[in-house]
């Protein structure tokens, strides 16, 4: 019996799609009826841990992943909608803290759903609206790799004991998405995500490591660390943002590091 841990996250993805159980599921975000929808989830002593933040900040955060998968798709956010599973024995203010943290965007919550579960779990739907969703199928040769900033912060503030915040990218996302043939957020860590974009674009995304911006005091491996929150796309006008690499024929991710292939290791669920 083969088992989710055994084949990783992306392997179950593209086996939902294969058997026709789930569709257009390929991107950060979907389009159904004119609003760009995406979800995610936080579960306690797997993507959080309340010694490196406290409820505001966990609030903060949840609505700034969510959000984040929004700028990816060029959107500005409309509403949140808040699925929460809690101990029975937290606390009211600790429930009224968190939902002041997911209150800090600026999006209004407009509904949900609340239950009794053995750790926190938080789950975020984010609606919004995009003139142009640029999706991650549409990379072409010749097109320059981005991203929107610094990467490695989070990897070192968790080494530090801590975790940052996410990075508010909604307006460079939409600048973006007028010029981007494929554009992603950097959730899972470079590697990954630029493997995301080659997949779906049936192209080699080849990136030069010296040119990646690194934040204060990170390492080269921290930048495969993930939940850096930046946006990573490829374009022919890169606008001012950061280059770091060109769209070639082929498959996959070339990393490079003084012209010599290089690994940086990222994250991936049930692995």
């Amino acid at each position: 019996m083969t088992t989710v841990g055994e084949v990783g996250e992306f392997a179950l993805l593209a086996e939902l799609e294969r058997r026709g159980l789930a569709q257009g599921i390929e991107h950060d975000a979907t389009v159904v009826d004119g609003l760009v929808v995406t979800q995610d989830t936080l579960v306690e002593g797997i993507h959080f841990r309340f010694d490196l933040l406290n409820w505001r900040e966990l609030g903060a955060r949840a609505a700034g992943v969510n959000i984040s998968d929004l700028a990816a798709s060029g959107a500005d956010p409309v509403a949140l909608l808040v699925s929460l599973g809690l101990p029975p024995e937290t606390e009211l203010e600790e429930v009224l803290e968190l939902y002041a943290g997911l209150n800090e965007r600026d999006t209004p919550i407009r509904g949900g759903d609340t239950t009794r579960a053995e750790c926190v779990l938080l789950s975020v739907t984010a609606l919004g609206r995009s003139e142009r969703v640029p999706g991650r199928a549409g990379a072409n040769p010749g097109d320059l790799v981005v991203v929107t900033g610094p990467l490695g912060g989070t990897g070192v503030a968790f080494r530090n004991g801590s975790l940052p915040s996410v990075p508010n990218r909604v307006e460079d996302g939409k600048r973006l998405a007028r010029v981007a043939t494929a554009m992603l957020d950097l959730s899972d860590g470079l590697a990954p995500d630029a493997g995301h974009i080659a997949e779906r674009s049936g192209v080699r995304l080849a990136i030069d490591l010296e040119g990646v911006p690194r934040a204060a005091g990170a390492e080269l491996d921290d930048i495969g660390f993930g939940e850096d929150y930046e946006l990573l796309a490829t374009t022919t006008d890169p606008l001012g943002f950061a280059v770091i690499g060109r769209v070639d024929e082929g498959e996959g991710v070339e990393l490079t590091l003084g012209g010599v292939p290089y690994s940086v290791a990222g994250w991936e669920h049930f692995r």
